[in-house]
């Protein structure tokens, strides 16, 4: 049987709280707007499951464990079905939800940070005209997985620009706001296609991006030439 954060795994705990919650349902059935058919059938299902629980366990049979299971994984169900159906829209205040059991739905946004590691890689020549930066990961530290969206490889071929070809850096970069050129990538490769530049230095310089456009700082620039 599956279990959610809130659901108690022994089938006494779950029986306990199913009948917390029939009582404190029937209090406040019209106040949360819970039509009384539902309690009904709540009801209904909090005894079944109650009545095949009782049966001593050396008195079951593969019949009645069978009943024992559909019984609860009926309850479970109804239990979950009450919960996001009437639980949350209109919301109930806190002191109901320690009346079921339950923790208050957290309606705070998690803050997730925007990237703090640089970013690494290693280059590959996997065919003429053809680099691949390779191994994408976070330099040294572990990174905050909520924050790593995906890395954008910033790069520059050495020339002289023009207006056809605005890619070219004239000189040397420092940084990577020195490259005229991005993408954006999620995966631990990427290829691209320099042919026609054989011969040309390149630089690469990278860095992480969430999914709300923040960064984190550069890593090393990265330069080859074009095979």
């Amino acid at each position: 049987m599956k279990n959610s954060d809130w659901l108690p795994r022994r089938r006494e705990t779950q029986l306990a709280m199913a009948e917390s919650w029939g009582e404190v349902i029937s209090e406040n059935l019209e106040a949360w707007k819970i039509p009384p058919a539902t309690l009904t059938k709540f009801a209904a299902a909090i005894t079944a499951a109650m009545n095949e629980h009782r049966l001593p366990i050396n008195a079951r049979t593969a019949v009645t464990n069978a009943r024992l299971k559909m019984a609860f994984s009926e309850l479970t169900a109804q239990m979950r079905d009450i919960r996001r159906r009437h639980f949350f829209i209109p919301p109930l205040d806190e002191a109901d939800f320690a009346a079921l059991g339950l923790r208050p739905k957290d309606t705070t946004p998690t803050t997730v940070p925007p990237p703090a590691i640089p970013v690494t890689g290693k280059l590959s020549f996997p065919a003429v005209g053809m680099v691949e930066m390779r191994e994408i990961s976070a330099a040294g530290e572990k990174l905050d997985v909520r924050s790593k969206h995906g890395v954008r490889i910033y790069y520059g071929i050495m020339g002289e620009p023009s207006e056809t070809d605005k890619f070219r850096i004239s000189s040397r970069p420092t940084t990577g706001d020195d490259l005229p050129h991005s993408v954006f990538t999620r995966r631990s490769r990427y290829r691209f296609d320099f042919t026609g530049e054989n011969g040309r230095a390149v630089f690469f310089c990278m860095r992480f991006e969430n999914s709300k456009g923040e960064t984190g700082p550069w890593g090393k620039i990265i330069s080859a030439f074009i095979p």
